[in-house]
């Protein structure tokens, strides 16, 4: 099945510019083929205002987020993976869609995706009784 993570960051986009407030996506800096600033990364991570007026030519696709922005009056290109994006949020408020660290899991070589996430039950700990079935 689909990533739903492309939808969901699209659909809070949209949310947030019909409530008249102002669109911020935190990207991690670190995830292969991120293209951003390396300027106005902190952490290891960065935080960009895609406002209709801050951004030009913004595409969401189902695997990348790419657009053109100005910094200090220079024109970057920025393009990052859909599963690097660690939230989406009005600026105004802060509501929006935060994500996981454990779903950002890439697969460059174009295999199968999955996680192994650990389960805690009353201090123990163990593997997911779940399988990822092709």
């Amino acid at each position: 099945m689909l990533s739903n993570k492309p939808y969901l960051i699209r659909a809070f986009y949209q949310w947030i510019v019909d409530s008249a407030c102002t669109p911020y996506i935190v990207i991690n800096a670190n995830f292969p083929r991120c293209h951003v600033p390396a300027e106005h990364v902190e952490n290891g991570e960065i935080t960009l205002n895609v406002s209709p007026m801050a951004v030009r030519d913004l595409k969401i696709s189902n695997d990348l987020l790419e657009f053109k922005a100005s910094f200090s009056g220079v024109v970057h290109y920025i393009s990052a993976p859909c599963k690097a994006v660690l939230a989406i949020y009005a600026n105004e408020n802060q509501q929006g869609m935060f994500f996981d660290y454990e779903d950002m899991i890439d697969d460059e070589a174009g295999g199968a995706q999955g996680s192994t996430r650990e389960q805690s039950s009353e201090g123990q700990k163990g593997k997911s009784h779940l399988k990822l079935v092709e």
